[in-house]
């Protein structure tokens, strides 16, 4: 097991439970990131996973930053040197699209929550490994979708889980019932081209599912 001194798991689970979900975002234009963030926030959904898959995705969790109660985090961070690059531009959460143990250790040195994806048992079995309890499920439907997870949770009771990928607003709902599951990740949240008034419409209707 890894030297968890600096880190604190409950962080991580109490961003999971902050909404039902957490809207995956890639930023193309970071003029309107500022802008989107605070809808997504008034909406109802203050947690934000602005992925690392477009040139500005560091300064636009800057711009996030600046939203008064957003909780902007760094999504799609596969190494040691983003995860660097992430917590300096001041994201508050670590995202993971899997799970190496060179990635791991450092999330965990760093203490910031992480939250590293899984597709299978020997991906959590690493995960436990390191200390690890909180999982992205992902890509969650191309991984087996809920009877996957469900099946999962038998050996694996004691984590939880945010599934990510392929998941809509008529499925998220259905995701959401499983016990294990605290919330889901989403891109539908903010579709391209969508607006302010569409942006914030979406965060209220997916602030209202059941977890």
């Amino acid at each position: 097991m890894s030297d968890t001194q600096n880190y604190d798991p409950s962080e991580i689970e109490r961003m999971m439970k902050t909404a039902p979900v957490i809207p995956v975002l890639v930023v193309k234009d970071v003029g309107k990131a500022r802008e989107q963030a605070a809808a997504l926030v008034e909406g109802g959904l203050k947690v934000l996973e602005v992925t690392l898959r477009t040139p500005d995705a560091l300064e636009a969790i800057k711009r996030m930053n600046l939203v008064p109660g957003a909780i902007v985090g760094a999504g799609t961070v596969t190494n040691a040197r983003q995860l660097k690059e992430a917590r300096a531009a001041g994201s508050e959460f670590i995202v993971s699209p899997g799970l190496t143990h060179n990635l791991g250790e450092a999330a965990l040195t760093s203490g910031l929550p992480f939250l590293p994806g899984i597709a299978n048992a020997g991906d959590i079995m690493r995960g436990l490994d390191l200390g690890l309890t909180h999982f992205k499920f992902f890509p969650a439907m191309a991984s087996g979708g809920i009877p996957a997870l469900k099946a999962l949770s038998g050996p694996f009771g004691q984590c939880l889980f945010c599934p990510t990928g392929g998941i809509s607003a008529e499925t998220a709902p259905e995701w959401l019932a499983l016990k294990n599951v605290l919330c889901v990740g989403g891109s539908w949240i903010v579709p391209d081209g969508a607006g302010l008034d569409e942006i914030k419409a979406r965060a209220a209707q997916a602030a209202t599912f059941a977890g």
